[in-house]
């Protein structure tokens, strides 16, 4: 038989038990609301392919560190793939994130998805590339006709304003790369009257493709002494068939965004110039707006990230390097 000591004793050890798992439970509820209440944002490009878009990855990571945000990255292989990255966000709308960054790759095609995610209550900031709505928080990107402009007064430049010359467009219902083409196109027709544009063709944002065109705009087109790429691949192209035909330095060439391949052409006279967006603002800023509006504060409807001409004379320069050369590892080494 147990003494009454012993039940007493029995008594007090399961009273003292009671409060210390009734407080075990509360603090593992506490811990899993906290993380109910992480708040989660996608950021969708139009591919994955490109340097540019690791750089938007990378600014997209280093926004969701500094703001305490989960980011999600998900996005198409390839630009032309418009059909996937339509899936994409309304996979992301579906699993009710609390914000989508989205660089359409149609400005058309986009439009239901991005309205859809709005009348769900779930904020959409765009970047890099518009579409035809006004269902958003904040348009992230460059000026990209002033991109154009400024390539077009480079170009003018180096061929003593006059000459013919030829546009690797990127690909047709693309706002961003479009805008750029009609900058260039439009300057060169208003202010430089002895300039021609001899030749406009589509890469369709494709390395071997635009290579292909500019060979086929080359054979054509035999005293022709400028090109415009509009972006990476297709200045990446157009310095490839260049240095094939052996006319590095006799046709100048005006890159748009950068890479280790742009720059190497850049170092070796292949490309005159380059325009260079700033990829990892563009990032940084997409995700920053989102967290502003999940706060209950009011993002600006537009932010411009700039542009910056590099040449081989500027390359060295610490604010350039910065620029064309971000410590991606630093962030997306966290993945």
């Amino acid at each position: 038989m147990m003494s009454s000591q012993g039940s007493q004793l029995k008594f007090n050890r399961k009273s003292r038990a009671k409060p210390l798992g009734s407080v075990l439970v509360i603090l593992l509820l506490a811990i899993s609301c906290e993380r109910s209440k992480e708040k989660v944002i996608a950021v969708v490009p139009k591919g994955q392919a490109h340097i540019f878009w690791q750089m938007v990855h990378a600014g997209a990571l280093a926004a969701g560190a500094q703001f305490r945000v989960k980011v999600l990255w998900n996005g198409p292989a390839s630009e032309i793939e418009i059909s996937k990255q339509i899936n994409i966000v309304e996979d992301f709308i579906n699993r009710r994130v609390n914000g989508i960054v989205l660089a359409p790759s149609d400005e058309k095609a986009l439009v239901p998805v991005i309205e859809s995610a709005a009348r769900r209550g779930i904020p959409v900031t765009i970047f890099d590339s518009g579409a035809q709505t006004e269902s958003y928080v904040s348009f992230v990107a460059t000026d990209n006709y002033g991109g154009g402009v400024k390539a077009a007064h480079r170009m003018a430049e180096m061929l003593g304003k006059k000459g013919n010359v030829a546009i690797v467009g990127v690909m047709p219902g693309s706002s961003s790369t479009t805008q750029r083409e009609n900058g260039f196109k439009e300057t060169i027709a208003k202010e430089y009257p002895q300039i021609k544009i001899a030749a406009f063709q589509y890469g369709m944002s494709d390395r071997a493709k635009s290579l292909s065109v500019t060979e086929d705009i080359l054979t054509a087109n035999p005293g022709l002494k400028g090109i415009f790429g509009p972006n990476e691949s297709s200045s990446i192209g157009a310095a490839q068939a260049v240095k094939g035909r052996g006319l590095s330095g006799k046709v100048k060439i005006v890159g748009f965004d950068s890479s280790p391949s742009l720059i190497g052409d850049l170092r070796e006279g292949i490309i005159d110039s380059l325009i260079v967006q700033n990829p990892f603002a563009m990032g940084f800023e997409g995700v920053r707006t989102l967290c502003e509006k999940l706060e209950g504060k009011t993002p600006r409807r537009r932010v411009d990230t700039g542009v910056t001409l590099v040449t081989k004379e500027n390359l060295s320069e610490p604010q350039i390097q910065q620029l064309i050369s971000p410590t991606l590892e630093r962030y997306l080494g966290r993945q």
